[in-house]
């Protein structure tokens, strides 16, 4: 199957999904999820397989064991192709649309101490400074979980404080509901947006 765009109806199901998040809905309207979601989800991961690798197609259960909330599903489809630990591109559908990320998402201790002592050292700190400006002037916005406070050992006036402070650290981009998403074009600007990212990611896997 090749890829031809996200289908409305994907867009439709999870909108739905939001309003009745129960296994009558899920159960309901599975077929939708199978042929407007996850069938085209699966051949857009393919045709990016050749260039950057087999992804992960996240499952649609939520695992509630240890959750507040109970909601069974996720309102997402999600994948995510790695190129080091928790470091890698992602893509999802959702009902505001599709979106594109790469990052780094999670980190040990020790991982994390190897990241903010590039960060801190002058070479590498600003060359990661270099490549955050260069996407967030291409319209990526830089997230991740943060620390309200500095690290310790960091000097609250460090000159890249800001990054130090970064549990997590990823760029994304939002398609939202530009009718791109529902072509086969989507395949060709997703291919851009993330070879756009894998100096970032080397950077990422190089450092950590």
């Amino acid at each position: 199957m090749s890829f031809t765009g996200f289908p409305a109806a994907a867009l439709d199901f999870y909108d739905d999904l939001e309003m009745d998040n129960s296994k009558t809905y899920w159960t309901a309207h599975k077929q939708v999820y199978e042929e407007s979601v996850k069938a085209p989800m699966s051949a857009l991961l393919a045709e990016l397989e050749p260039e950057f690798g087999p992804a992960k197609l996240f499952r649609p259960y939520r695992d509630v064991r240890f959750a507040r909330d109970k909601s069974p599903y996720k309102t997402h489809q999600g994948a995510f192709i790695d190129v080091a630990p928790s470091t890698g591109w992602y893509v999802q559908v959702a009902a505001p649309g599709v979106r594109v990320a790469a990052g780094f998402y999670e980190a040990s201790s020790e991982r994390l101490a190897r990241v903010r002592a590039a960060i801190d050292d002058d070479r590498r700190g600003k060359q990661l400074e270099k490549l955050l400006a260069k996407l967030t002037a291409t319209g990526w916005t830089v997230g991740g979980d943060k620390l309200k406070t500095s690290p310790r050992g960091y000097d609250p006036e460090h000159p890249r404080i800001d990054l130090l402070r970064h549990k997590s650290l990823t760029v994304s981009k939002s398609y939202g509901f530009e009718p791109v998403i529902h072509t086969p074009e989507l395949s060709a600007l997703i291919r851009a947006d993330w070879k756009a990212t894998r100096p970032l990611l080397t950077w990422l896997s190089d450092n950590s």
